[in-house]
C-alpha cells in the first residue's frame, strides 16, 4: 500500500471553496480527505470564513449607502 502524497496549501483552498458552494463529488471529496493537511485545512477554513463575511459586510453597506434598501 504505498502512501498518496500530501496535497498543496492551493488544493487546500480548492477543497475549502468547493466546500462553500456545496457542490463536490464523493469521489473528489474522498480525494481530498486522503491527501489535505489538518492544518491547511483550518487555515483555509478560516481565511474563506473571514473573505466570505468581509464580502457580506462591503456588500450591505453598498447597498445601505446606495439608497437601494428604500
Amino acid at each position: 500500500m504505498s502512501e498518496q502524497p500530501k496535497g498543496s496549501f492551493t488544493q487546500t483552498v480548492k477543497a475549502v471553496a468547493w466546500s462553500f458552494l456545496g457542490i463536490r463529488k464523493a469521489s473528489g471529496q474522498a480525494e481530498d480527505i486522503a491527501r489535505i493537511k489538518p492544518a491547511h485545512l483550518i487555515v483555509a477554513g478560516l481565511l474563506g470564513g473571514a473573505v466570505f463575511v468581509t464580502v457580506l459586510v462591503l456588500l450591505v453597506r453598498w447597498v445601505v449607502a446606495s439608497g437601494v434598501a428604500h
